[in-house]
C-alpha cells in the first residue's frame, strides 16, 4: 500500500509540469493563461506562440502521461513495501488519474492548469499502443468531420472507455474505470467548450475541417 500511495504522489508531481506554464517561466515569465483563451495546453500555445512551442508544450505534456503509466506505475520502488497484488492492479489507472489532476490542477501553479487532453494521450499510450490509436482516430475523424478541436478531444475520451468495455484490454475493471473517470474529466474541463458547442459559438479548426475546406473551393 505505501508504494502505491508514493507512486501517486510522484504521478501528480509529475502532472503538475504543465508544458505550456514550464516553457513560459523558462522563456521570461510568459503566462499563457494571460493569452488567447486562456488553456495552458498546445492548441492555444499554437495559437500564440507558434508551432514551436506548441510542439514542445505537447511533447511534454504526452510524455509525462507515457512516463506515469509506462514507467512508474509498473517500477519497484526500493525500501518501500509494495502493495498487495489486489492493489497492484489499480497500479496504472491511478497514475493515469493522478498525472492527469496534477496537470489539471497543478500544485505548482496555484491549481490552474490544462485541459487534460495531450496528457492524456500520453496515458494512454502507456497502457496500450491499440487503444491511443483509437482515440488519435476518433479525434481526427471527429475535428475532420465537424471542425472542432473541443468536441474532438471529449469524444476521443469516450472513445477510449468505449474500446475498453467492448475489448479485451485486461485488468478490464481497473481500466474501465479509469477511462470512465478520465472521460469525465475531459468533459468537466471542457465545461465552457460544451457551453459554446451549444451556444453556436465556438470556433472550428477551418484547416482540418472537411466541410469548410469544400465550401471555401
Amino acid at each position: 500500500m505505501t508504494e502505491l500511495v508514493v507512486k501517486l504522489v510522484i504521478a501528480y508531481l509529475l502532472g503538475c509540469l504543465v508544458g505550456s506554464l514550464v516553457i513560459g517561466r523558462i522563456r521570461g515569465g510568459t503566462d499563457i493563461r494571460t493569452l488567447g483563451s486562456g488553456n495552458a495546453g498546445a492548441t492555444n500555445a499554437l495559437r500564440t506562440q507558434g508551432k514551436a512551442v506548441a510542439a514542445a508544450v505537447l511533447a511534454i505534456d504526452v510524455v509525462k502521461g507515457w512516463v506515469a503509466t509506462a514507467w512508474l506505475a509498473p517500477a519497484t520502488l526500493p525500501v518501500i513495501f509494495p502493495a498487495e497484488p489486489a492493489l497492484e492492479v489499480w497500479a496504472v489507472p491511478l497514475c493515469g488519474l493522478a498525472v492527469m489532476l496534477g496537470h489539471v490542477y497543478p500544485l505548482f501553479f496555484g491549481f490552474r492548469g490544462g485541459k487534460g487532453v495531450a496528457t492524456l494521450v500520453g496515458v494512454v499510450l502507456g497502457i496500450s499502443g491499440a487503444l491511443c490509436l483509437v482515440m488519435l482516430v476518433t479525434f481526427l475523424v471527429a475535428v475532420i468531420l465537424f471542425g472542432y478541436v473541443s468536441l474532438g478531444s471529449m469524444l476521443a475520451a469516450i472513445a477510449v472507455a468505449v474500446a475498453i468495455a467492448l475489448g479485451d484490454f485486461p485488468p478490464r475493471a481497473p481500466l474501465l474505470t479509469f477511462a470512465v473517470l478520465a472521460s469525465l474529466l475531459i468533459l468537466y474541463t471542457h465545461r465552457s467548450n460544451i457551453a459554446r458547442l451549444l451556444s453556436g459559438s465556438e470556433s472550428r479548426a477551418r484547416r482540418l475541417w472537411l466541410l469548410g475546406l469544400r465550401r471555401n473551393t
